[in-house]
C-alpha cells in the first residue's frame, strides 16, 4: 500500500530540484544491478518501422479537432505495425466517433522518452500554426528504469502540463505503467519496479492537478491480464503491449480525453458525485488511483473552493473500461509523419 505522504513529498520536492529523494535505495543497487542486467537480456530488442499515422480521423462537420499525442514508445504504439493499432490512431478515432467531428492526430511520441525529453515534444508542437485541443501524455516507464529522481521527473511533467494549459490545450496524462508486469523482471527487482512505478504514478498525478492536467492511472489496469495471458497482451520484445494492450490503454483514457474536451459532463461542475466517484484531497486521490488502474482524477470544488485544509479537492473516477470502447474508424488522410524515427531499436532502456 503507498501512503499519501509519500506522494506529497515527492510532488512537493519538484519546487526545490528534488532534494536525495530517490525510488531505490542506494543499499539495493549492487543486489539488482545483475538481476537487471539479465532481464535488459531477457527482453531482447525489436526493430521497428513505425506506420504512418498522423492524419484526420472521423466523419463528421467541422473544422478537424488537433489531437497530440505525446511520451515514450507506449504513446507511439512501438512494435505494432499497423497504424490502426496504435493508442493515437485509436483514441482519435473515438474522439471522432463522439464529437461527430473529424480528429487531426499529431503524433509526437519519441521511443526512450523520459519527463525530460517532453519539452522538446512541446516545442515540435509550438511550430505549428495552431495549438492543439488535446494532448494526451503517456510517460514514466523510463523516468523508473533509468533512475531519474522522482521530484525531478515530475517537475518536468508538471512544466509541460502547465505550458500546454497555457497554449489552450487541454492535457491528459496516463501515468507510469506498473513495471511489475514485465515477466523477464524477476523477483525481488520485480517487487520494486512495481512500487517505484506506483510512487511515481501518484506524484505524477498530483503535479499535473496543479498543473490544471487531469490523469489516467495505467498502473495495474492491465496486470491481472499480462499476468494470466503474457502471450497475447505482450508484443514481441515481452516488454511493450501488444495491439490488445494498447487496446486496453486506450480505452482506458477515451472517456477522460472527451471530458476534457467539453464532449462529455464536467465532474467539476456536479451537486454531488456519482457512485463511482469520491471527491478528496489531491495527494489521497492520487495515491487511490495508483493502486486502481483506469482511474480518472481531475480537479474539482467543495462549496465552491477548489482548495481545502489539506490541499486542492479532486474527483477520483474508478472505471473499468473495456477495449470496444474504442472505435476503429479509419483515418480520412494520412499525412506524412515527419517525427517518426524510420528504424528504432527498442529495449526495456528505451521504452
Amino acid at each position: 500500500m503507498l501512503r499519501a505522504a509519500r506522494a506529497r513529498r515527492i510532488a512537493t520536492a519538484t519546487a526545490f530540484g528534488g532534494g536525495g529523494i530517490t525510488l531505490l535505495g542506494a543499499t539495493t543497487v549492487g543486489l539488482l544491478y545483475l538481476q537487471a542486467r539479465m532481464a535488459v537480456h531477457a527482453i531482447g530488442f525489436t526493430k521497428w518501422q513505425p506506420p504512418k499515422a498522423d492524419g484526420v480521423y472521423g466523419q463528421g462537420t467541422g473544422t478537424p479537432l488537433l489531437f497530440a499525442m505525446m511520451g515514450d514508445s507506449t504513446a507511439a504504439g512501438f512494435a505494432v505495425a499497423d497504424a490502426l493499432e496504435t493508442p493515437g490512431s485509436m483514441l482519435a478515432s473515438g474522439i471522432a466517433a463522439v464529437a461527430d467531428r473529424p480528429v487531426r492526430l499529431r503524433r509526437v511520441a519519441k521511443v526512450g522518452a523520459t519527463s525530460a525529453d517532453l519539452h522538446e515534444q512541446v516545442e515540435k508542437l509550438r511550430r505549428r500554426k495552431r495549438a492543439p485541443d488535446l494532448a494526451v501524455v503517456f510517460i514514466g516507464a523510463n523516468d523508473v528504469i533509468r533512475r531519474m529522481r522522482p521530484a525531478d521527473s515530475v517537475r518536468h511533467l508538471q512544466e509541460v502540463v502547465r505550458e500546454l494549459v497555457g497554449m489552450g490545450t487541454a492535457v491528459v496524462v496516463g501515468t507510469c505503467p506498473d513495471l511489475g508486469t514485465v515477466q523477464p523482471i524477476g523477483q525481488p527487482l520485480r517487487y520494486i519496479a512495481r512500487r517505484a512505478s506506483r510512487q511515481l504514478a501518484a506524484a505524477q498525478t498530483i503535479g499535473v492537478i496543479e498543473a490544471g492536467g487531469r490523469t489516467v492511472s495505467l498502473g495495474n489496469l492491465l496486470a491481472e491480464d499480462f499476468l494470466a495471458r503474457p502471450d497475447e497482451m505482450f508484443g514481441p520484445d515481452r516488454f511493450h503491449p501488444s495491439a490488445r494492450g494498447y487496446a486496453h490503454a486506450a480505452a482506458a483514457v477515451l472517456p477522460s480525453a472527451c471530458a476534457a474536451l467539453g464532449l462529455l459532463p464536467d465532474l467539476a461542475d456536479r451537486l454531488e458525485p456519482a457512485p463511482d466517484e469520491d471527491v478528496l484531497p489531491v495527494h489521497r486521490a492520487a495515491v487511490a488511483a495508483a493502486e486502481s488502474g483506469g482511474s480518472e482524477v481531475s480537479r474539482a470544488r467543495v462549496a465552491g473552493r477548489e482548495r481545502g485544509p489539506r490541499g486542492r479537492w479532486a474527483t477520483l473516477m474508478r472505471r473499468r473500461p473495456r477495449t470496444e470502447e474504442v472505435a476503429t474508424t479509419p483515418p480520412v488522410a494520412v499525412e506524412d509523419d515527419d517525427t517518426a524515427e524510420h528504424e528504432v531499436t527498442g529495449s526495456s532502456a528505451a521504452g
